[in-house]
């Protein structure tokens, strides 16, 4: 069979997608990016990657903020600030096999700032992105993680092109264009996690839609096949080149947000930690175990899973976020692995450091070919008077789109998330605002609490 045109006909669904054409619920999960990307954002604003960003990009002027500061700047510059801030902690949201929101938000408040659009532009545009990475993503029969590939680095620009030429209401050539152009940015390494370039692939990403749209707009040329060519994007960062480019494109007809969704994170850690951690909290907790009790814990997990959790012996919180032996070592020595944790000072307390020799990995669970993380993981514990205790298999983390924060828990993530930026923002009036996105008649509107907090 000859290969689908993807590219044009994904440019086409971008193009022609409006309010109307969207499912109310899949608006719904997406305005639930918006805010935990927001709040993770303004918690991550001040980390020093982003910093030392800020310094090199110098941004000065424009018609998009950066966030919290308030300061403005031209809005490629806003969207990669922004996309690293959201990602500087790790604890942005999941889905797709990487991170949507913190490459989509950025991008999207971005430019909605520059044409001063409307919040339920800004959800449309979000479901545009999404839905093109989800049509991309599911075409592969690999795992990228194996052959050294950050979904969000090499996935995002594409998807960041998607929702800006949405809200840019680019037509269904320029569209194509765009997520072509961006095809060319792609990029991000699995070898550069625990480090401050982990987050530089999402702000990255966003900043790179943001361009690809603009340089559509004003009339870029790019190949209209750069995504289904045997030469082309889906066959480059193919691990062993089993992709699809036979099947019809779905995106418009099956949501992936309905059948994927996202992930919110109760850890800022890699989500490959998660259900780990729960395990181990769980058995905590059932059996009052503390560290002296425990001989040797052992965690089944995929092999791509147990790949990126790549550092056994951490020695600073950027390691830590991609070690499941320090994420067991804080589990069962302060009974969670919070912002509290996940601390320079706490990584290297004597305690912690020896615990992680205890810590045993299993890496020969199967992958699930939707999600990518394992099908299951599982702790046992090993106690020292030989009994053995276990968290059985494990199929999803608390705040996976199957068994979502409550209310009540999302919204005391984002508030925390705000304290920890001491931004002067009031949590209630902003969650009230993002909660009704859709209803919001322009940008500047959301940033009204900002404003008051930055005069």
């Amino acid at each position: 069979m000859s290969a689908v045109q993807i590219t044009r006909e994904l440019g086409a669904f971008i193009a022609g997608l409006n309010e109307s054409k969207t499912p109310s619920e899949a608006r719904k999960r997406a305005i639930n990016g918006f805010i935990d990307c927001i709040g993770v954002m303004t918690a991550g604003a001040d980390e020093d990657v982003v910093r030392i960003v800020r310094q090199a990009e110098r941004p000065s002027g424009g018609t998009a903020f950066t966030w919290p500061d308030g300061q403005r700047a031209p809005a490629p510059s806003a969207a990669l600030i922004n996309g690293i801030a959201a990602h500087a902690l790790d604890y942005d949201d999941t889905g797709l096999k990487g991170h949507p929101s913190a490459v989509l938000v950025p991008a999207i408040m971005a430019v909605a700032e520059q044409l001063g659009s409307s919040g339920s532009q800004m959800v449309t545009a979000y479901l545009a992105g999404y839905e093109t990475w989800g049509e991309l993503i599911y075409r592969e029969a690999g795992q990228h993680a194996t052959k050294g590939w950050h979904i969000t680095g090499i996935f995002g620009p594409i998807a960041a092109a998607a929702a800006c030429a949405s809200l840019r209401g680019l037509n269904a050539a320029q569209s194509t264009t765009a997520l072509a152009l961006a095809a060319s940015q792609s990029s991000g390494l699995l070898a550069n996690f625990g480090t401050m370039a982990k987050p530089m692939h999402s702000g990255i990403a966003a900043r790179s839609g943001v361009f690809a749209a603009e340089l559509a707009a004003l009339g870029m040329t790019a190949s209209p096949d750069v995504l289904e060519h045997p030469q082309g994007f889906l066959a480059a960062v193919s691990p062993a080149g089993k992709i699809d480019v036979t099947s019809p494109v779905l995106a418009g007809r099956h949501w992936r947000m309905l059948e994927v969704g996202l992930n919110v994170k109760k850890y800022p850690v890699c989500y490959c930690a998660h259900r780990a951690i729960d395990g181990a909290r769980d058995l905590k907790a059932k059996f009052g175990l503390e560290p002296h009790d425990i001989d040797t814990v052992e965690v089944a997990m995929s092999r791509r899973n147990a790949t990126i959790l790549r550092h056994h012996a951490p020695t600073e919180e950027l390691e830590a976020k991609f070690s499941i032996e320090f994420a067991m070592a804080s589990a069962f020595t302060a009974g969670d692995v919070s912002l509290r944790e996940v601390r320079d000072d706490f990584v290297q307390r004597p305690d912690i450091q020896a615990f992680f020799p205890r810590v045993k990995v299993h890496d020969d669970i199967e992958s699930d070919p939707i999600t990518g993380h394992s099908r299951y993981e599982q702790v046992n514990i090993h106690l020292k008077g030989g009994r053995t205790v276990s968290s059985g298999q494990i199929f999803a983390a608390r705040g996976a789109a199957s068994i979502p924060l409550t209310p009540n828990e999302t919204f005391a993530k984002f508030s925390s998330c705000l304290e920890r930026a001491d931004a002067g923002l009031a949590a209630d009036a902003l969650f009230d605002r993002l909660s009704n996105l859709d209803d919001l008649k322009h940008v500047k509107d959301l940033y009204a609490s900002r404003a008051r907090a930055t005069a």
